[in-house]
């Protein structure tokens, strides 16, 4: 009797364990590397979903969709896979899985393929996404429980994945009952932002499906009873796009195609090789002001064999260097950061990068060998003047451009130029980078020696969104960057030359604003200086003849004088110019030409009666380019900008 009873209870237990199957929630965020609220959206959102609170609630797959376009690089996360990401977000009537509601923005999001707010948020936006929804969606008893597990082949060019699944309940099926498997990476690094929001890491990317995401492995029963399981064995080639295999796992889940509804979720995470030197990072200062360079890398043990030698080979801008040799003893799990010794190097803007070879007991993971970062250096001052009216190459000679995510930062703009003079300018394009995001426009090093006053000036063209802070700064520093002094600072609508727009600002000739920052004061005459933009996802921002001003000549920079008005004509000039002065009074007045090298190449005194007073200038015995036409007396100054062409 007590043996009855005992089975009795212990078939009770069973059922009471198989209708309380814990849900592993699907959360599938639909975004992009084109998107500029999805980089301000996902770090928040990966730690979100990193807390150990919620791991076992929740697992993640990232579809990298062409919203609001999509990446043009081949190898972009997007590109890679897009056949899936495609089918995974389209409608049904584009040849897509057909969610509904559709996917039409990007972040957006799917939980259990359902919207989030079915189990309380207020939208599918990531951001917000919580602690109580997430816990919400995974309080719903599942019917079924999915194990997985994996091996990797002997060549670790492939997985072997067993998934068992076993109905925990009675389950019946609105339409085809599927199990798909998808492969993410956990974390992608890129060096260089492969889209133009700036997001270079990403975590959960969906890689690859098997057998097909479309059709994945149909379900023996669209009708289950409790106790009922169905086991099979399916095989997971790398496609040749991995970024880092370490970082491989594998999300499965069971969608019932007729309601869309996931009705649970498994996870087979990241294994490690049995060897594997994984470069973890580069280091070099941003900025150097001697001719070498002495570079620390950082290297772990990835793999679960121990490490005793491997060979560090730097590069300089693609270029080999002195080879560094490493041996002792690094174990599973750890990490080393040495000094691979100075490497001399040339003034300028550089990259700096190095890959591991030599590894003992081989290398299965190649993929994750090398890594990279960017530095300039100073080889010397400058002591002629810096005039910039960005119609050459970009950046332009001695300039630099620097930013800590290696991503889009500041870009030549060929639809405008300063008040309309030109249709060539520098352009910080906040209207699609993430809000945050902070790039550096660095001067040529210049040498101030004997100057009085010496003064930066450049043209300004700004519209906001709406009401986002966009700012851009103005740093200067004596000490080889050591220490930057804040002389310009400006955001939002102190920023703005225009009325607010939610079209990309493009400006007009009226549409700019010459500002003048005083640099004097500094002990050493040598400096830096930079433009810092930061981006609040506004709107676009432009530069324009940029003059730093020494004494004999100064450079040039617009001081408009109160008593005179200039106009110069025809401009673009293919010979003569000429100048309407209009003056208020008797004057002297001296008149220079100065090309982009801040040369003066014609100079000549005139005295302006009251009134419109007309001169003419030569032009055509000189090269085409940007020239700026100086107008000058009493130390005070205006300028206008011409382009000569043949």
């Amino acid at each position: 009797m007590k043996k009855s009873t005992l089975s009795f209870c212990f078939l009770i237990t069973c059922l009471a364990v198989f209708s309380q199957t814990p849900r592993l929630s699907l959360y599938e965020e639909f975004t992009g590397e084109n998107c500029p609220p999805c980089a301000s959206a996902n770090p928040p959102l990966n730690l979100l979903l990193a807390s150990p609170t919620n791991t076992p609630k929740i697992v993640a797959i990232k579809w990298q969709v062409p919203i609001p376009s999509a990446p043009s690089n081949t190898w972009s996360l997007y590109q890679t896979n897009k056949v899936e990401i495609d089918w995974r977000w389209k409608t049904l009537a584009s040849g897509g899985y057909g969610y509904t509601p559709a996917i039409n923005s990007a972040p957006s999001s799917k939980i259990d393929g359902q919207e989030a707010s079915v189990f309380g948020a207020s939208s599918g936006h990531p951001a917000n996404l919580n602690n109580n929804v997430i816990s919400s969606a995974a309080a719903v008893p599942s019917e079924f429980s999915i194990n997985m597990t994996r091996a990797w082949n002997q060549a670790y060019s492939a997985v072997n994945l067993t998934v068992n699944i076993q109905a925990t309940q009675s389950f019946s099926a609105t339409g085809n009952l599927i199990f798909r498997l998808v492969m993410i990476e956990r974390h992608v690094h890129f060096v260089t932002a492969p889209g133009t929001n700036g997001e270079k890491d990403f975590e959960d990317v969906a890689v690859k499906s098997f057998p097909t995401l479309q059709n994945g492995t149909p379900m023996t029963a669209g009708t289950w009873s409790v106790g009922q399981t169905q086991t099979f064995t399916i095989n997971c080639p790398l496609p040749s796009y991995i970024r880092d295999k370490s970082e491989i796992a594998f999300v499965g889940f069971i969608q019932d195609d007729g309601n869309q509804k996931v009705a649970q979720a498994g996870l087979a995470n990241s294994e490690g090789l049995s060897n594997d030197a994984k470069a973890v990072s580069a280091f070099v200062p941003n900025l150097s002001c001697t001719n070498t360079i002495d570079p620390d890398v950082t290297i772990k043990n990835n793999g679960n064999n121990g490490i005793t030698n491997f060979t560090i080979t730097p590069y300089i801008d693609g270029i080999i260097k002195p080879i560094f040799s490493w041996s002792g003893n690094l174990a599973v799990g750890a990490s080393t950061t040495m000094a691979i010794g100075s490497i001399s190097v040339s003034g300028g803007s550089h990259t700096f990068s190095y890959n591991i070879s030599a590894v003992s007991g081989t290398d299965n993971n190649l993929v994750n060998n090398s890594a990279t970062t960017k530095f300039v250096t100073i080889s010397n001052y400058q002591t002629t003047p810096i005039v910039e009216g960005f119609t050459s190459t970009f950046p332009p000679l001695k300039w630099s451009t620097f930013n800590t995510t290696s991503g889009p930062s500041w870009v030549k703009s060929t639809s405008c130029g300063g008040f309309g003079l030109s249709s060539e300018s520098t352009k910080m394009d906040f209207y699609t980078y993430a809000a945050g995001t902070i790039n550096e426009l660095i001067l040529p090093p210049i040498n101030l020696a004997g100057v009085i006053t010496p003064t930066l000036t450049f043209d300004l063209a700004y519209a906001t969104y709406a009401n986002e802070a966009d700012k851009l700064e103005v740093f200067v520093s004596d000490d080889c960057g050591d220490n930057w002094t804040n002389v310009y600072d400006k955001s939002g609508t102190n920023l703005n030359t225009a009325p607010a727009t939610t079209s990309p600002f493009v400006p007009s000739a009226a549409q700019w604003r010459n500002e003048s920052v005083n640099l004097f004061g500094y002990s050493n005459p040598s400096i830096l200086l930079k433009f810092v933009a930061t981006s609040a996802y506004g709107n676009n921002l432009y530069i324009d003849n940029v003059n730093l001003s020494q004494l004999n000549p100064v450079g040039v920079f617009s001081t408009p004088l109160s008593n005179i008005n200039i106009e110069v004509f025809p401009n673009p000039t293919s010979g003569d110019v000429n100048l309407t002065v209009n003056s208020i009074n008797n004057s002297n007045y001296r008149i220079n030409l100065i090309n982009s090298l801040g040369q003066v190449i014609f100079e000549k005194n005139f005295n302006f009666s009251i009134g419109i007073n007309n001169i003419q200038i030569e032009t055509k015995q000189y090269p085409e380019g940007i020239y700026n036409v100086v107008l000058e007396s009493n130390n005070t100054k205006t300028t206008k900008k011409i382009t000569i062409i043949k």
